[in-house]
């Protein structure tokens, strides 16, 4: 529990649910952990290139992020096989500690102000657990979910997941950590930036879709949902 707001008898923390990559880091952790195991030496150089396509193509706006971030996972599945804990910790601790400051203002002071009110701080991501941990830390999160991987006797990677489904819910998540924290959705947050943040953001009293993307955005539309844009250095909702 927060030493900071003990919770009074008979009472429960109200939760605040956050997606990490778009919504609080204004990138992907898989990206640029990705990008940095190229640069150790860890994963092949030839890497880079067979996720180039994708990313030209989104960076030019001739193609989706989801293809560019799809091939990137594809890759870092490719060379995950195989490769030590180890080195994947230190290479996360690297990018953590590089890109712990590189979040939206938004967000960042949002989750500050539901700190101090003694909200229960849990986000939720499809990048690597193991890249998470440190970022989440620094940003006062009570729990982090995200992508675990399976290692073999040696700790090294078989290149399979563990409890895949269950991450991938984040629905099933949020209810799971309400119940298990004793937590209430009561006055609960929630905020997302893409149609895959639909399961969580329906159950929480107060969604608020986040630099949306198409998808969610009409979503939130119809739903009449909380939409927040960041752009530069103003913020406004829609």
């Amino acid at each position: 529990m927060n030493p900071t707001s003990p919770r009074l008898r008979g009472t429960r923390r109200k939760v605040a649910i956050f997606d990490i990559d778009g919504a609080i880091f204004r990138s992907s952790i898989l990206i640029q952990l990705v990008n940095n195991l190229v640069e150790r030496g860890i994963f092949p150089k030839n890497a880079y290139s067979e996720y180039q396509k994708e990313y030209r193509a989104w960076l030019d706006r001739h193609g989706p992020y989801e293809h560019y971030i799809n091939q990137v996972v594809k890759i870092f599945m490719k060379y995950l096989k195989g490769k030590k804990y180890k080195d994947l910790v230190n290479t996360a601790k690297v990018v953590a500690e590089e890109q712990k400051h590189r979040v939206y203002r938004y967000t960042r002071d949002l989750i500050k102000k539901l700190k101090k009110k003694g909200y229960y701080l849990l986000a939720i991501s499809h990048s690597p657990k193991l890249a998470l941990d440190t970022f989440g830390e620094t940003n006062g999160f009570d729990k982090v979910y995200g992508i675990r991987y399976e290692t073999d006797a040696k700790e090294k990677f078989t290149g399979n997941y563990i409890e895949f489904d269950l991450i991938i819910n984040k629905a099933s998540i949020l209810k799971r950590v309400v119940e298990k924290e004793e937590l209430t959705l009561k006055g609960s947050v929630g905020v997302g930036d893409s149609e895959g943040d639909i399961s969580f953001l329906s159950l929480v009293e107060k969604p608020i879709c986040f630099n949306p993307n198409n998808n969610l955005y009409k979503h939130a539309k119809k739903k009449k949902w909380n939409i927040v844009v960041e752009r530069k250095d103003v913020i406004y909702e829609l």
